[in-house]
């Protein structure tokens, strides 16, 4: 069963990709706010309502983390990484940027073993203001399910004119300075099948892959419930094939 994240603070939780992760959500607690609403969402769908809910304040994440990163340091059990994620984009926030340096600052005071990272599907990339905020934390993990515009809009349902192209340009502008981050699936979504682990799909990728050259890849596949049910978790060995063709280009690939 899909679960929202009922705070603004949550966890901390064990991350296949990160370790000790303490999350940040600057969506709302009530429903799910995001451009995409992919089929594989752990948080389930966007609903009718979402548009109209409201972020949740800088001084409030502000004053939450602080709170938690002080009770968990005083306790002997500071997190691995405080990593933005939650009920749906985290670069949407206004002022994300500003809550970013919040972030580090109270990082900087109060844990400075932990890592900052931000979970982002790449939409606002084209903002300079986000691009900024993401190149100042540790790990800058972006999303790219596919090279073809048509998967990307079946699998992740994107809202408003989404172009692979556009996306792309926008992960150049990082010289390398961010992770990518891919989920494999197959099954099929309202009759339509989908799977991005094709030759075809997985050769496109690849290739986009090299032109961009991020320090890291991370290719994963179902871990958690999805409010598609007609879709399928890919199996390590077929990840484990993919990572070894990004290795062969000289990019780093871990399997989750």
């Amino acid at each position: 069963m899909t679960a929202l994240y009922n705070n603004i603070i949550f966890g901390p939780v064990k991350s296949r990709r990160l370790g000790l992760s303490l999350g940040v959500n600057l969506l709302p607690i009530e429903s799910k706010l995001c451009n995409f609403d992919c089929i594989y969402c752990e948080c389930g769908w966007n609903d009718d309502y979402a548009a109209s809910r409201r972020f949740n304040s800088r001084e409030d994440v502000r004053q939450m983390l602080a709170e938690t990163l002080e009770r968990m340091c005083g306790e002997g059990t500071p997190p691995d990484v405080i990593t933005f994620a939650g009920n749906g984009e985290p670069t949407m926030h206004p002022e994300f940027e500003q809550i970013i340096d919040d972030t580090i600052a109270l990082r900087d005071r109060l844990c400075p073993s932990a890592k900052v990272s931000v979970l982002s599907n790449a939409t606002m990339i084209h903002r300079e203001e986000v691009r900024r905020a993401l190149l100042r934390v540790d790990n800058n993990i972006l999303k790219l399910d596919s090279a073809f515009d048509s998967t990307v809009k079946a699998m992740n349902k994107p809202a408003g004119n989404y172009s692979v192209e556009r996306v792309v340009e926008g992960l150049k502008l990082f010289d390398g300075e961010f992770i990518l981050q891919t989920m494999f699936l197959r099954g099929e979504y309202q009759g339509q099948p989908i799977d991005n682990t094709t030759d075809e799909e997985v050769e496109a990728w690849l290739r986009i892959v090299e032109q961009i050259r991020p320090r890291q890849v991370m290719v994963y596949s179902l871990d958690r419930d999805t409010p598609c049910k007609t879709i399928e978790k890919v199996t390590r060995e077929q990840l484990m094939l993919i990572a070894e063709r990004v290795e062969k280009l000289g990019i780093p690939c871990s399997v989750a």
